[in-house]
């Protein structure tokens, strides 16, 4: 088979790498291109020194998409939120795949997009074919689509966590509340004092409260999984750790459940999912358990006292929730194996 063209526009951000990282060691790939702003010019093995010998690539300018477009097969665009709405037209979609690891096309409304990231959004017209890349919920979609939303990292660990739940409307769609952990990587490559190893080391922090922008994100697919509008109650904190997302997701049972038939219905769901692994009664989660890996722990627990169940979910947020989660779209979209290139072990101990 030949391999398949690709550009990763926002090669230099850590998304960006670890999407290099896995992409090379794609059997059905050939990276062509990257693109940085900040480093324009420069060898790629330079700034990433991890691929000393394994590139000659050099970093390109990526501002014109559409001569990019003509180039590549599938383009992946690792950049902040507001630019790819700018860039990604019906022209570029007409000549390649894109695989959009940014928040512009994941909000179908694009009201509440531009409430909650406070930019315009210039992409209206291929908003409405864009396709939420969560591909264990939207595999058949994907495979259809020539714009993929890559989801955000917090939303797929939540909505994964509590999506068998909703849709079988075992819980009270009122009463979720999800308290969730992120490593630093999570905010970017980016100097910022508020991720430095001073302000970061040995502390945690909320942040965002009643405010983060993939609040309306997991609040939109799961409400499309209950078949009726949910408001949840989201709050991220950072901990003094590289990578990694736990989330703990609580709620109130409709009815009472024992453990054997909750587990029953996530086995419904999940049971065939190569890369979500349901853990055992009494063992949960842990980030370091799923680092460098395209896994998502997940683990529950009822509480029979306040008829409440408590889910704990886990991934590592450039994997599952960024570079991996992209590759798994692109194989879909491609006809490829859906776990080519990703069906590596966690890294342990790191």
């Amino acid at each position: 088979m030949n391999k398949i063209k690709a550009a990763i526009i926002g090669a230099t951000g850590y998304a960006g790498e670890e999407l290099f990282r896995i992409l090379y060691s794609h059997p059905n790939v050939e990276i062509i291109k990257v693109t940085s702003i900040s480093y324009e010019g420069k060898n790629y093995s330079d700034i990433y020194q991890n691929f000393n010998s394994l590139t000659d690539l050099k970093c390109e300018s990526g501002s014109d998409l559409e001569k990019i477009s003509k180039e590549a097969d599938v383009i992946f665009i690792a950049l902040p939120h507001g630019i790819a709405s700018k860039t990604v037209t019906k022209e570029v979609l007409n000549n390649s795949k894109v695989i959009d690891l940014g928040a512009d096309f994941r909000i179908k409304d694009k009201k509440i997009y531009e409430e909650w990231y406070n930019v315009e959004h210039f992409g209206e017209d291929v908003l409405k074919e864009a396709v939420y890349g969560l591909s264990e919920i939207k595999r058949e979609e994907i495979k259809k689509a020539r714009l993929v939303a890559n989801p955000g990292c917090y939303t797929t660990c939540s909505i994964l966590s509590l999506y068998p739940l909703l849709k079988e409307k075992l819980i009270d769609k009122n009463s979720i509340v999800i308290d969730a952990k992120s490593g630093v990587t999570g905010a970017g490559r980016k100097a910022d004092l508020g991720t430095s190893y001073c302000e970061t080391n040995e502390s945690i922090k909320a942040y965002k409260v009643a405010s983060h922008r993939h609040t309306p994100e997991i609040e939109q697919e799961l409400s499309l999984a209950f078949g009726e509008n949910i408001k949840l109650i989201f709050t991220p904190h950072l901990t003094p750790m590289n990578r990694g997302i736990l989330a703990t997701c609580y709620a109130k049972l409709n009815g009472k459940y024992d453990y054997e038939t909750v587990n029953a219905i996530y086995r419904k769901y999940y049971g065939n999912e190569k890369f979500i692994r349901l853990l055992k009664k009494g063992i949960f989660p842990e980030t370091n358990k799923v680092k460098g890996s395209e896994f998502v722990d997940i683990g529950f627990e009822i509480d029979e006292r306040t008829n409440s169940i408590i889910v704990i979910g886990a991934i590592d947020n450039l994997v599952k929730g960024a570079a991996g989660q992209a590759v798994q779209n692109m194989n879909l979209m491609f006809g490829f194996d859906e776990n080519s290139a990703l069906e590596y072990p966690p890294v342990f101990p790191a």
